[in-house]
């Protein structure tokens, strides 16, 4: 995953594009913060699971940004948010449709054998170790709730 960002930096790099090579500095920055953090908790570089989760939380972020300065009226801004999540998302692996995500889940309560909401962390847990940036866990977090509750 990291040699992927680098080389993905230098291509951008060579072609002068300036949006890519800001986002993609962004990106590595980030990387190196969690391993930096993960290195002080005693634990080694981050995973590639672990960088997914990051790349899914950088992506978060700006969508929140890009839909308040939508409102705000900033359209220039909310056009630079909505380049850089394009950017971010390349490396993500291909995102789950709602369909998959409900039959993920199903598969997920069955194989943890939860039964209320008690058990919620047990299968948000194997959804998180199986499908690692495949969906967003903020709905997915919801549909749980909904079938288990």
């Amino acid at each position: 995953m990291r040699e992927t960002i680098t080389a993905a930096l230098k291509a951008a790099t060579k072609a002068q594009d300036k949006r890519r090579i800001s986002t993609l500095r962004l990106v590595q920055a980030a990387i190196k913060d969690r391993d930096i953090a993960a290195r002080t908790a005693g634990k080694g570089e981050a995973t590639d699971a672990e960088l997914l989760e990051l790349f899914a939380k950088m992506i978060k972020q700006r969508e929140e940004s890009e839909k308040i300065y939508a409102d705000a009226g900033r359209a220039e801004l909310a056009k630079q948010e909505g380049e850089e999540i394009a950017i971010i998302r390349e490396f993500l692996p291909k995102q789950l449709s709602e369909k998959e995500m409900d039959a993920a889940i199903a598969a997920a309560i069955k194989k943890t054998g939860a039964a209320t909401v008690k058990d919620m962390g047990k299968v948000m847990a194997e959804l998180k170790s199986a499908y690692a940036g495949q969906m967003d866990f903020g709905k997915a977090s919801a549909a749980v709730k909904t079938k288990l509750g």
